[in-house]
């Protein structure tokens, strides 16, 4: 009996029109009724997904179309986010691989791609964007052609169809001169070319968890695709843990997942995609469910390892548990565990020091998503600048990650980027100016290279310069690299900083803060342009005699401030330094806050490499 299912991930660079592409699918699935507003970025559901205009959670759905259920998983496109790319692809049976018709493959297009023909998806390209003024679909096509053979695709992936079109305006065609009209042609496609999921009915149930989900009622929720058999609630299930340890549980409830929303349902059949909730509090992605306890546990994708690591500590300055909720260690840490539990590609360690966690994970920003998350709900923590994970190799040599750099931007800023590069120890690989006079380059450089590079980039290019970048190996370490050359404006006192003391700290250096803000000691009120600290006092008063009006300062001018985001934030302090966040401060402060330690710390160091 043919299964009318199709199971299928969207995949694509950051901002290659993924997510909007889902949107004109649920449209055409009648997930809107007539009189329904259509909602934009549908499936990018958390507040900072919205915010970064990003996809941060791989999220499924379904659409009915003619009789077929098209179950769809929209993923991420940024790097940092690679492993939930990877842990669905055990859970489809194909892939829409979304290309800019103006780009074409970028970093992350071949690292996506890579992963959906080694496990053997078969493949859908849709060029979009195409309505764009310097769209080059043909051209775009040769590319993917290119990059299919250069990742050893298989004569059948190699013959995917090609759809062209524009997911904003909501058409696709088979060639770019069709007509330009609706969604069906790729609805079609999708039915016609991803092959029915290989799953035996009449066998015993098994499923692989690929993603889980939190039900306020209970609990976890285990979702996957079933590979055998079916599933309904009140049958008893074993856990099937990836180390082999068995776990017999009953089945509390059923999901399934269809337009916006989750929905109760009667079970879950082969070849589809179900969520369980047994009631087990530590299932986890890569177990397996199934009928039996002598069931084998089924493969899971490998995830590549993570290649830089931040410390998440408890906030021990002055101004400690005055903005948030959860400020213990044992908070911290609890939450922490959490996020491992559902975040395969992130993981957590304790130190020797009470209080102090270390964070793993693929790069800064996804640790910075993590802090940001913490933030809103309630959290203090302290964050250090994100270091990379080396490694040694047989004969003792110190490695450490290389990537690959991919940079665009208009072709008169393409010196200033090589320099830039060549200090941050990067390699040029290639490099071509496009007709359109934007000049793309490709570097190998360390990871250590990278961090904070995109707002150097953003400044060297006046915000026209773009960039990726993938993993590639471990190699050699690079040498030492200076990515900061400024010194700071450190507080010596506490207090509220005041119009008078910041006016005299403006000819110092830039400032980080506003009159009015509470200022504590060792924390960093600015950037001192000379490349040591500098200790100032930013919240003195001004004496004031019979002379002069305590008002004159009200009227007095201040440049603003400059104001960090926690991305930027944690890219800019050096190893002695920490980010405080809280739910509504975002604080630069010297790791040992006293001045004086800090002077015996740095003595002491100094002598000891003497």
């Amino acid at each position: 009996m043919s299964l009318k299912i199709r199971n299928l991930a969207i995949i694509a660079h950051v901002d290659h029109g993924k997510t909007t592409l889902v949107d004109q699918l649920l449209q055409a699935g009648g997930t809107y009724r007539d009189n329904q507003e259509k909602q934009e970025r549908a499936m990018d559901s958390m507040d900072l997904e919205r915010e970064k205009g990003i996809t941060i959670k791989a999220k499924n759905t379904s659409i009915h179309w003619e009789g077929y259920t098209i179950n769809i998983v929209d993923t991420p496109g940024h790097a940092d986010f690679g492993a939930e790319v990877e842990r669905v692809m055990k859970m489809v049976d194909g892939v829409l691989l979304v290309v800019d018709a103006t780009g074409g493959p970028q970093a992350q297009t071949r690292f996506v791609l890579r992963k959906a023909l080694q496990e053997g998806l078969k493949p859908i390209v849709v060029v979009n964007k195409i309505d764009r003024e310097l769209a080059t679909p043909a051209k775009v096509h040769d590319q993917v052609l290119e990059l299919f053979l250069d990742l050893d695709a298989t004569e059948d992936q190699f013959e995917a169809p090609f759809l062209y079109g524009s997911a904003r305006d909501g058409y696709f065609m088979e060639s770019p001169d069709d007509e330009r009209k609706d969604c069906l042609p790729l609805l079609r496609k999708i039915v016609e070319y991803i092959p029915e999921p290989e799953a035996e009915e009449g066998a015993p149930f098994s499923m692989l968890v690929s993603n889980i989900d939190w039900d306020d009622y209970v609990g976890r929720v285990a979702i996957g695709k079933v590979l055998g058999g079916a599933v309904q609630k009140g049958d008893r299930v074993w856990l099937i843990r990836k180390d082999g340890s068995r776990q017999a549980s009953k089945v509390m409830k059923t999901f399934s997942y269809s337009g916006l929303a989750t929905h109760d349902s009667e079970g879950g059949s082969a070849g589809g995609i179900v969520g369980i909730a047994a009631g087990i509090d530590d299932i986890d992605i890569g177990d397996t469910l199934a009928a039996s306890e002598d069931a084998e546990g089924l493969p899971f994708v490998a995830i590549d390892p993570p290649t830089v690591q931040m410390e998440f500590s408890i906030n021990d300055g002055p101004l400690a548990g005055k903005d948030g909720k959860h400020v213990t260690s044992r908070a911290i840490h609890d939450r922490l565990m959490r996020e491992v539990k559902t975040n395969i590609s992130i993981q957590v360690e304790e130190t020797g020091q009470s209080g102090v966690f270390k964070v793993s994970a693929r790069g800064a920003m996804q640790i910075a998503v993590l802090v940001e998350t913490m933030r809103r709900e309630g959290y203090e923590v302290l964050v250090s600048r994100p270091t990379v994970i080396m490694r040694k190799d047989d004969d003792g040599k110190l490695l450490e990650p290389f990537e690959t750099l991919y940079v665009e931007a208009p072709d008169e800023y393409s010196q200033a980027i090589l320099k830039a590069l060549n200090n941050r120890k990067g390699v040029l690989a290639n490099m071509e100016v496009e007709a359109s006079g934007r000049t793309l380059i490709e570097a190998k450089i360390p990871t250590r290279g990278i961090i904070g590079f995109e707002s150097e980039l953003v400044n060297l290019t006046s915000g026209h310069g773009i960039m990726s970048h993938l993993f590639d190996e471990y190699a050699p370490h690079a040498g030492e690299i200076v990515t900061r050359i400024t010194g700071t404006l450190v507080s010596m006192e506490k207090g509220q900083s005041t119009t008078y003391s910041l006016q005299a700290l403006e000819d110092r250096g830039v400032l980080f803060v506003g009159p009015g803000e509470e200022i504590y000691t060792g924390m960093l009120v600015g950037e001192n342009p000379r490349a040591d600290d500098l200790p100032v006092n930013p919240v003195k008063e001004k004496h004031l005699d019979n002379m002069r009006s305590a008002g004159k300062d009200k009227t007095s001018k201040l440049s603003p401030p400059k104001r960090f985001s926690l991305e930027r934030a944690i890219e800019y302090i050096e190893q002695d330094e920490l980010v405080e966040a809280t739910p509504n401060h975002l604080r630069l402060r010297k790791r040992i806050l006293d001045p004086n330690e800090r002077k015996r710390v740095a003595k002491a160091a100094k002598a000891g490499k003497a």
